[in-house]
């Protein structure tokens, strides 16, 4: 092995350098954040909701930071809308779904069947089903309930389960999937 006292970098030294900064730089795969990690770093979200007719596309993440009015549109969008309330969405969740939605490669948007859920529409669902909890997620703005057309039940969930950041409910009888920013989990079929 021959050492050039130079200033400038060997070939071998230049590739090691560049490894290290590749594996420092590379995305965690343990959380949903960390799938959505690309060069320049946006997050975008689709959603369409067939309560409302309301769709969505907008990119609520720049370089490490929210963007405000993206973040609200999104609030509102999640609303829930058989009352009207408003609440501010946690982004943890809306996190797990954009990256669920690029392991997915789709284009579609989903569709949203519940995001926000105020206590009196969460006590009239509990009331008509046994599958909605009385401390749902939903009441604090940190789960959405979701579907698409081109994808399965099972195929949402294993997107949604390998983000490792959240609840996955898998619900085929009724076609749409939970995820959550709670604890990780799964549950259904």
């Amino acid at each position: 092995m021959t050492y050039d006292n130079s200033s400038s970098l060997s070939r071998r030294a230049l590739l090691g350098v560049f490894a290290a900064t590749a594996l420092v730089a590379a995305p965690t795969y343990s959380k949903a954040a960390g799938l959505l990690r690309r060069s320049g770093d946006i997050r975008r979200i689709k959603l369409y909701s067939g309560r409302t007719g309301e769709r969505l596309d907008t990119i609520y993440w720049v370089e490490g930071e929210y963007i405000r009015d993206a973040v609200a549109e999104i609030n509102h969008f999640m609303r829930d809308w058989r009352t009207n309330d408003v609440k501010n969405m946690d982004l943890r969740t809306v996190d797990i779904m954009a990256a669920a939605h690029n392991l997915l490669d789709v284009s579609e948007p989903y569709m949203l069947l519940s995001g926000y859920r105020s206590p009196k529409t969460n006590a009239m669902l509990r009331s008509n089903s046994s599958g909605v909890a009385r401390n749902s997620l939903h009441l604090q703005g940190q789960a959405a309930d979701l579907r698409l057309a081109s994808r399965s039940v099972g195929q949402m969930a294993r997107a949604a389960a390998a983000c490792r950041a959240g609840g996955v409910g898998s619900y085929s009888g009724s076609n749409f999937v939970h995820m959550d920013c709670g604890p990780i989990r799964s549950w259904g079929r």
